[in-house]
Formats: structure tokens, sequence, C-alpha cells
């Protein structure tokens, strides 16, 4: 019976929190605007603009997945404190761990939805496109790039996204000089723009045989990608498109054709590239995809009207502009430098156990 006291006072401390995301989520404003979108998707002319059509789809999917996890919730809720009554009139010890594993889930669930109230921003919702550039430190900085690519490929998996290599360019030795890649799925760019900016790494290095301490530097780029409603308008005479053969893991005609793509922006000298797509009208337009995404992204930092009044600017993959530090040696921590968050659990990261970094940066943004 003991166990049972327990469980209801952990329950009834659900109570509030549930409440809150309600609020948050402003369930019933929701309810109503699907409702509305459902008008405008019955009216008979809603499929003459395909695009735009697509794109209103597309939101109304994810607010009622919104509203769907918030009501199933609140299911498991009433549904757990039925079943604690249940075992607490019977003092059943099986229904007791029953209980014991739904609450876990519960709370759990609880955490995962407060996490997205915090995705405000207006595109938090849209996919994300990454790229990776090894920074200073040679070959060092080229195996750290690929050790921060399979992190975010773990992440990805265990967050059930989709990922999709874009661009890959190998290291000289070993490693990756930069990878660019879209994760597919709701809120992966309001997650995944935690992890913008210049990641360090301190270790040994296996690459010197005299078994000396390294410091390497990696970028991290993060944006959203663009739905049809936003007009990014690219002169074509400002605009360089070389073709040269793909490579690499990103490949689809490894050293047959000229189908990878890579733009130059001219203007701010922003470059793209496109080379997993099988052909290279396919890769010309996803590279045009991602070089609008930067663009917007550079525009709206300047606050400006005019893509081109825009002059394009680097990030320094050094010293001084770190936003997250991983140290396996002489002792094991990570740690953010907006946050101050850290961890010891360097394996676990890498493994792509970000979570924790990703909830202080939204709950500080």
């Amino acid at each position: 019976m003991i166990e049972y006291d327990r469980y209801n006072q952990e329950i009834a401390q659900l109570e509030a929190p549930i409440e809150r995301l309600g609020e948050a989520l402003s369930i019933d404003r929701l309810v109503d605007e699907v409702a509305e979108l459902e008008a405008r998707a019955a009216e008979p002319d809603f499929w003459q603009d395909v695009e735009k059509a697509q794109t209103l789809q597309t939101k109304m999917k994810h607010l009622q997945n919104r509203i769907d996890r918030y009501r199933h919730l609140v299911a498991a809720y009433e549904d757990l404190q039925v079943l604690v009554e249940l075992g607490s009139e019977e003092d059943d010890p099986e229904i007791a761990e029953e209980v014991g594993d739904a609450l876990v889930e519960l709370t759990k669930k609880v955490d995962e939805l407060r996490l997205e109230t915090l995705l405000t921003g207006e595109h938090d919702a849209s996919n994300a496109l990454v790229t990776l550039h090894a920074g200073a430190g040679g070959t060092e900085a080229q195996d750290w790039t690929e050790m921060l690519y399979r992190m975010y490929a773990r992440w990805a998996d265990e967050h059930e996204y989709q990922l999709t290599v874009l661009d890959y360019q190998d290291g000289d030795e070993a490693g990756i000089k930069s990878v660019s890649f879209k994760v597919e799925g709701e809120n992966a760019y309001g997650y995944m723009r935690s992890e913008h900016g210049v990641h360090r790494l301190v270790r040994i290095s296996p690459f010197d045989s005299s078994g000396r301490r390294h410091t390497s530097f990696a970028s991290v780029e993060v944006l959203p990608e663009l739905d049809s409603s936003i007009e990014i308008d690219i002169r074509a005479e400002d605009l360089r498109v070389d073709t040269y053969r793909a490579s690499g893991a990103g490949g689809q005609h490894v050293n047959k054709t000229s189908s990878a793509v890579r733009l130059t922006h001219l203007p701010t000298g922003i470059v793209v590239a496109c080379q997993n797509e099988r052909s290279q009208i396919q890769n010309r337009e996803t590279a045009l995809q991602m070089l609008k995404a930067k663009l917007y992204q550079l525009a709206q930092q300047r606050n400006l009207e005019k893509i081109e009044d825009l002059k394009g600017d680097m990030m320094d993959i050094a010293w001084g502009s770190q936003i997250r530090s991983y140290v396996f040696c002489p002792y094991t921590m990570v740690k953010d430098h907006r946050t101050n968050i850290e961890t010891g659990d360097v394996d676990g990261v890498m493994d792509g156990e970000i979570d924790p970094f990703i909830e202080a940066f939204l709950a500080g943004s």
C-alpha cells in the first residue's frame, strides 16, 4: 500500500504541469485554427496552387499532431489514475509494476511536450539544413568533423528523423572536410538550431605519434528549409554554376557523371553544393534551396529587404568562438559555454545524447 501512496503523490505532481502545457499550447485556439484550415482545404479551387496547398496541409498536419499529442497525454494521465485506484484496492504487485512503468513513460512524454512548447520561432517546425566544416587543426579537425556528423546522425535516428546527405567532401587523410545534410521531421530545425556555431575538441590525437594533446575545431551551420510561401529572388547574373563528378559518401553517381552542382552567389561569396540527387537538375534545385536559406538568414540578421544589399561574412572556426567544448583529456567533460550545462559522459554525448544541451538552449533563448 505504501508503494501506491507514493505513486499517487507522483501522479498528482503531474497534474499542474499537464494543465500548464494545455495553456502554453493554446489547445482551444489550435482546434479552431485546424477547423479553419480544413474549411479552406475543402474549397473547390484549393489545389489550383499545388505548392501553397501542400504548405497548408503540412501546417494543418503539424497543428493536429500537437492537439492529438496533448489529448493522448491527458487520456494517459486519467487512465493512470484509474489504474492506481484499482491496484490500491486489490493491493496487486503486478499492477504496481505496470503503474511504475506507465508513470515513467508519462513523465517522459510530459517533458518532451514541455520542450516542444519552447519552439516558438517562425521556422522551428521546418526541416533543418546542416553543414559541418573542418576548421583549424588539419587532419585532426577533419576527423573531429566526422565525429560530429556521427553524433548528429545518432541523434536524428534516436528521434526518428530522416537524415539525407546532400554534399560530402572526404578529408585528406581521414575524416571529413565538409558535409551538408538535411534533417527531416517535425521541429527538426527548432531543435537543431541550438547546434549552430563552433565546436571545440580537446584530446590525445590518434594521428600524433608522440601522443600529444591537440585542440581542433569544426563549425556547424543550421538553417531552416524554406517553404514556398517565402520568396527569395536570386538573379541569374549573380550566380556562378560549376558542375563536377560526385564523390564520397554522398554521391549517387560516384566518378561516372558530372551530376554534382556547386553554386556561388557572387555578391556575398556564399558557396553551396549538392551531389546526392540522381541528376544535375535535381542537384541544382537542392543547392538553390540551400542558397536561399542562407541568404534568407543573412538578410534577417542584417534587417535587409533586398538580397543584393548583402555582403558575405565568414565564421571564425578557431579559438575564442566556440559554443561548446568536448574534452577527452586530461579529464572528460562536455560543456556548453552559452548555458553552462556540462556533463562528464563524453561517450554518451558522442553517441547522440545532446538533448540536455538543446533543452537548456531553448529554455534560455
